[in-house]
Parts: C-alpha cells; structure tokens; sequence
C-alpha cells in the first residue's frame, strides 16, 4: 500500500523536529560566567567593608569620605588587634604606665616593614575601630603609639548616619 503524499511529508516534518528538544548548554554557561565576573566586579567597588566585631558601637557620624584600604586596629573588650591578629589585652595595655606601649609598636613596625610602598610625608594611613565607650586615656595612648611607629594619619571608624531632611 503506498503512503499518500500528506502521510510522507507528514512523516518527514516529524522526523526533521523531532529532536529540537535540547538545548545547548555551554553557550548558556557562558552567559552566567560573565554575568557572575559582572557582578562581582561592580559590587565592590562602591562599598568598603571594614571587619567589625559585633560588640563594638562605633560612633555615628555624618562623614562623607569613605575609608580607605588601610591597617585596621581593632580595640575589643578583652584585646587589641592589628588586622584581626591579637596583639596584647586590652587589660595590659591599660596597666602600662607609659604613653608608647612596646609590643603594639612592635607590630605596627612589623606592618610597616611589610609595606612595599615608603611612608608618606603626613604618616602611614590606620584606622581604629573601636567602641564609642571607649576611655579617652586608653584612646590617647593608642594614638601616641600609632604615631610614634609612624603611622601619623589616623582615621576613626565610624557609622555613616543618614542625612536629615534631606
């Protein structure tokens, strides 16, 4: 029996996309790749994170420069930390009867000496984190260690406040 012409083109029309089901999948992996390098690039590039510890308060501030990429000194309840590392305990450092506590300075002159680039002419950039309780004698002491290992341009951390009114 001999199939009509509708039956054979019939035929052949599924046969020809029959298999247009699937789908190519490596241009599609390669959509999502630049689209993840995409946002990875343009997501960090407004914000700069600084790694605080949950129990510090900083101050609120209605700053408008943000900070910078540089040593961060972190003063905790128990410690002291220069980027996340404990140098000495915040009880020591507060029995030290000097202005310039010698194993803080040690390890900003450690810092220093990593830093492949020389020291400015105002001092090396550092920013202190920490709490907005935060005697101002143990304050004072930190800074003049700061200074004294060179590192002169301090920063403070704080939060950035909202504008009012605006």
């Amino acid at each position: 029996m001999k199939e009509s012409a509708k039956a054979r083109r019939q035929k052949r029309h599924y046969r020809r996309n029959k298999g247009q089901g699937k789908m190519n999948l490596v241009s599609l992996m390669d959509i999502f790749t630049i689209l993840v390098f995409f946002l990875m690039v343009n997501s960090s590039s407004d914000v700069q994170v600084l790694n605080q510890n949950s129990t510090i308060k900083l101050p609120d501030s209605s700053a408008e420069q943000p900070p910078g990429d540089v040593l961060a000194l972190t003063v905790t309840d128990r410690d002291i930390l220069v980027n996340g590392r404990v140098v000495v305990k915040r009880d020591a450092f507060q029995m030290f009867e000097g202005q310039v506590e010698p194993a803080l300075k040690q390890e900003l002159d450690y810092q220093a000496g990593r830093s492949s680039t020389p020291a400015p002419d105002a001092g090396r950039p550092i920013t202190i984190l920490a709490d907005r309780e935060l005697p101002y004698e143990l304050l004072k002491k930190i800074m003049s260690t700061c200074v004294d290992a060179g590192y002169a341009s301090i920063s403070l951390a704080v939060n950035q406040r909202a504008e009012e009114g605006a």
